[in-house]
């Protein structure tokens, strides 16, 4: 791939001002530090007809510093697609760490499974090839689950989001985080839905709906990041 199109497949990823500035960003900060592993998988990945389903590398380089921050060593992935968000996971927590990793697509993630082996970090996942609230719920029915996991990524079907956290705010110990990505759907969180994209629609209106709804659960504190599609960030409190 082209440094063109490379630029492309970055700022699509990017709600800046500008993809010049988006790009100054990843040129500045993130590339310079992001693992030749994980720039191996992103490489790869440029290349899929949903490369746009990735997570963003400078989200990505903010999960990171939040897993250091709580010394995450269990952790879940609700939408696993390549693989670059699971293998950043797996080289940032501790040797003796596992990750749940869930998604429904077992093929995408052996596209990415080559540079995971490679890294030595297979493991440290539990890759399921399932829906995920089966999954979630199956977790839930052994008791040293609750409250058994530090660190959460979600990044799937928008429609269940809010199914998803109610069992996250089980699974996840007080004081750990959860992460959804894709929280400012392309910007059109902010646009008139006569505005709006046909394509975006249905997903601008779930999102809206799950934005709300964690504005005003009182179990997190909340933060949402600007970076790649927008990051919501909650830290579990009770």
């Amino acid at each position: 791939m082209d440094n063109e199109k490379k630029r492309s497949a970055s700022f699509s990823k990017g709600l800046l001002q500008s993809g010049e500035l988006y790009q100054y960003v990843l040129e500045t900060n993130v590339y310079p530090r992001e693992p030749e592993l994980l720039k191996e998988l992103r490489d790869m990945t440029a290349t899929h007809p949903r490369a746009i389903m990735a997570t963003a590398p400078d989200a990505g380089q903010l999960i990171a510093m939040l897993l250091k921050l709580i010394n995450a060593k269990r952790t879940i992935e609700v939408g696993v697609f390549t693989g670059y968000s699971l293998l950043l996971t797996a080289l940032t927590i501790s040797e003796d760490g596992k990750i749940v990793a869930i998604d429904m697509n077992r093929e995408a993630y052996e596209i990415g499974l080559p540079v995971i082996r490679k890294a030595g970090v297979e493991n440290k996942i539990e890759f399921i090839e399932s829906e995920a609230l089966p999954v979630l719920d199956q977790l839930l029915e052994d008791p040293g689950n609750e409250n058994g996991f530090d660190f959460a990524f979600i990044d799937a079907d928008k429609i269940n989001y809010w199914k998803y956290h109610e069992r996250l705010m089980k699974l996840v110990k007080v004081g750990g985080i959860v992460v959804y990505d894709n929280t400012l759907w392309a910007g059109s969180v902010a646009m008139p839905e006569e505005c709006t994209p046909e394509i975006l629609r249905e997903g601008r209106q779930r999102t809206l709906e799950f934005n709300k709804l964690l504005a005003a659960d009182p179990r997190v504190e909340i933060s949402l990041a600007p970076l790649g599609d927008g990051i919501t960030i909650c830290r579990r409190m009770h």
